[in-house]
């Protein structure tokens, strides 16, 4: 089996060109101080005799990297849209600029993608994700991220985590759990759940604050339907639903608004034949008719903080939790 070919080296160039790998350096490194052209031309050939490659990323941590790089699960989403303005927003007030990669929530296409990006060497990781767990991968993630941040980089986590670094968490437990509430004080009793898709740590927790919401107004005839997290995934899920639920209660407002076109479509009137729920307060929530009832998340102070903590000066690991707050509109009403 050949040997790997060993990466040639500056002060492989130095040598053979017969300079100081200060000389071939300030040649190859596009420095300002000059050289003389005798040396130039000497140092120039010795790379491309060699095949010198410069590497980029040694350069780039000897010097301050301006990019902010973000591994997001979906950027197609409008709530990670929001996230994502919000941090392009801060980043470039700071003189930073951010670069996004998705991952669709894979650790494996998470821990790829972080490798790659190390080789670029950003100032700072934002990692964006439902749950990210130490142990991912066997801890692999989590030794990948540690290595970066050993090399002067800065790690900072948007969603539920137990990794050691910076992290900004939605309480969407919380915040599900008041909505319950809602529909249960409004005199709903048979209540279907579009709780979105299992393996999403985010649709879990809402689903199951959904149910404590519910449960704490005595609501017992409830039902969790799965879906894609989407407008057809809400659309598809509604239309086969029977007719015996009075609200329908989705995990976010994509599912919600797909639901609500396939509720009118069946000729189910909201809310005065069935009340329905959204989460997240997205603008969509407030160009349908009827308008949603949802959860707001603070969803662009969530990009502001994260760029906010990538930036500031070293010090304690901080943990932000943050808040969802219910928005009653016109999709509920009181149960007849």
């Amino acid at each position: 089996m050949p040997h790997p070919r060993r990466s040639v080296t500056l002060h492989d160039v130095a040598a053979d060109a017969g300079v100081s790998v200060a000389t071939a350096s300030r040649v190859l490194g596009g420095s300002s101080r000059s050289v003389a052209p005798e040396y130039r031309d000497r140092v120039l050939a010795a790379a491309a005799r060699l095949r010198y490659t410069a590497d980029v990323s040694a350069r780039a941590m000897r010097t301050s990297s301006d990019a902010l790089a973000l591994v997001a699960d979906d950027i197609t989403t409008p709530s990670i849209a929001i996230v994502v303005a919000a941090m392009e927003r801060q980043a470039r007030a700071k003189g930073a600029f951010v670069t996004v990669s998705a991952t669709r929530g894979v650790p494996a296409r998470q821990l790829e993608t972080i490798r790659q990006l190390r080789a670029l060497r950003p100032r700072a990781l934002v990692l964006t994700s439902g749950r990210i767990d130490a142990d991912a991968l066997s801890g692999r993630l989590l030794a990948e991220l540690q290595a970066y941040q050993g090399d002067g980089g800065r790690v900072v986590v948007v969603g539920d985590t137990d990794l050691p670094f910076h992290s900004i968490r939605f309480d969407n437990y919380r915040a599900a759990t008041e909505i319950g509430r809602h529909v249960a004080l409004t005199g709903h009793r048979r209540v279907v759940i579009l709780a979105g898709e299992r393996a999403q740590a985010a649709m879990s927790a809402r689903t199951e604050g959904f149910l404590a919401g519910l449960r704490d107004g005595d609501v017992a005839d409830v039902r969790v339907v799965h879906c894609e997290v989407s407008r057809q995934g809400g659309f598809t899920a509604a239309r086969r639903l029977a007719s015996d639920f009075d609200a329908v209660m989705a995990a976010n407002d994509l599912i919600a608004v797909g639901a609500l076109s396939a509720l009118r479509a069946a000729g189910v009137e909201v809310p005065s034949d069935v009340s329905l729920t959204g989460f997240d307060d997205i603008g969509l929530a407030v160009n349908v008719t009827p308008r949603l009832t949802t959860v707001a998340l603070p969803l662009a102070y969530a990009g502001a903080e994260a760029i906010r903590l990538a930036l500031k000066e070293s010090g304690p690991i901080t943990h932000v939790t943050v808040e969802g707050r219910l928005i009653i509109r016109d999709s509920t009403a009181r149960a007849r």
